[in-house]
Parts: structure tokens; sequence; C-alpha cells
């Protein structure tokens, strides 16, 4: 792996552990064993090693969240899910910071937004095709209510999650408990089929849950 690579994905991996305030450039150095000038090289500050992780996170997002046509609603449901816990996970302090991050740096945060209005898009077309999958039964205007709230929850929920106890640690059981609250979003809002996938996709991700605490 490249030395600019390596300093990537060693940044991702202590912003999530540390949290990203918590993590200067000298640490990053330190922990991938090189110099401060080796790492400035290629990285003149933080933002721009931010601003690269953002970019793998933009191209995920991209290929995570693509429509998938004429796709089974259920197996489309369940692919989203699994896409919002990989992303959640994988970028836990992007999410945990988010606000901080993006107010500091007004360049990355029209990259944010720009990736938002796909993710927006692609999130309203799967919607729409749990709504002709007869799995769920709204209005057109409902439903892009319901895209935009599902979009908030997963953006927000391990920021909300760091609020609710001091010293809260970020776990695969929390971005569980996130994704099984997508879920009960929905269920109200479903038909009797609906309602049968989606309790049986909750289960799927309480046992997720559960092996994940162990």
């Amino acid at each position: 792996m490249k030395t600019r690579d390596r300093i990537i994905h060693a940044a991702l991996a202590l912003f999530n552990d540390r949290g990203e305030p918590n993590v200067t450039t000298n640490h990053i150095a330190a922990d991938l064993a090189i110099s401060p000038g080796n790492l400035y090289y290629h990285f003149r500050n933080k933002e721009q090693i931010i601003h690269s992780i953002f970019d793998l996170y933009a191209t995920d997002l991209q290929v995570s969240f693509q429509p998938r046509s004429g796709a089974e609603t259920t197996e489309s449901l369940l692919s989203y899910l699994d896409a919002v816990f990989l992303l959640m996970w994988r970028y836990r302090f992007f999410y945990a910071n988010l606000p901080d991050i993006l107010r500091r740096d007004p360049e990355l945060q029209l990259k944010y937004l720009e990736a938002q209005v796909q993710l927006r898009s692609n999130i309203a077309i799967l919607m729409q095709s749990l709504k002709e999958g007869g799995l769920v039964d709204i209005d057109d205007e409902d439903l892009k209510t319901l895209a935009e709230t599902l979009l908030m929850v997963a953006s927000s929920w391990i920021s909300y999650q760091t609020t609710q106890v001091a010293g809260a640690k970020i776990t695969p059981t929390v971005i569980y408990k996130g994704v099984i609250q997508i879920l009960n979003i929905v269920r109200p809002l479903a038909t009797p089929l609906g309602c049968e996938r989606v309790e049986a996709l909750k289960l799927y991700y309480e046992q997720q849950e559960q092996q994940a605490k162990r």
C-alpha cells in the first residue's frame, strides 16, 4: 500500500477509535512510524486527510445506495439497511462529529451537500419501490417525508447517541439500534404484508445486535 493510502487508513482508524478532535497529524505519523515531514509531503494538514477520507465515504455512498432496478423490495430494503450499518460503522467519527467538522470547513460542507443530494434521490427511489411493491401505503407527499426522515435518522443517529451518555463509545450495538429505529419508523406506514417483512428484518437485526454484544 502506498504511503498516502496508509496515512488515510491509519487516520480513519485513529479518528474512529479516539475521536477526530483528539488526533493530530503527529499522532498519525507516530502510529505509522513515519516522520511528520513524510506525512506533510503527502498532506499539508489534517483537513486534507479528512477530505481524502470523505472522498472514500462519498464513493461508498455512491456504490452502496444505487437503486436496483427490478429488485425485490424486501431485498432492496435489506441491502439499504446493511449499507447504512456499514457506512455508519466505517466512518463513525464523521457521523459523531459531523456539525463541527463541516462548520470549520466550508469546502467540505459543499462536498457533503452534493453527496446528500444523490443519496436523497436514491432513498426516494427505494421508498417508491416499497410503495409499488405493496409494502407501504402512503401518498407521494408523505413518501417524500418518510425518505427525508430516514435520511435524517441515518445521518444523526451516532451524534445523538453520543449525547445520551457521558463518555459514550460507539459500538456495533449502538449502530444496530439505529438500523432498528429506521424499521420502527417504516412499520406504522406499512401494509399488512409490509409489516410482516419489517418484523422479519427487525428480528434479523435484533439477532445481529445480540451477537455484537457477545
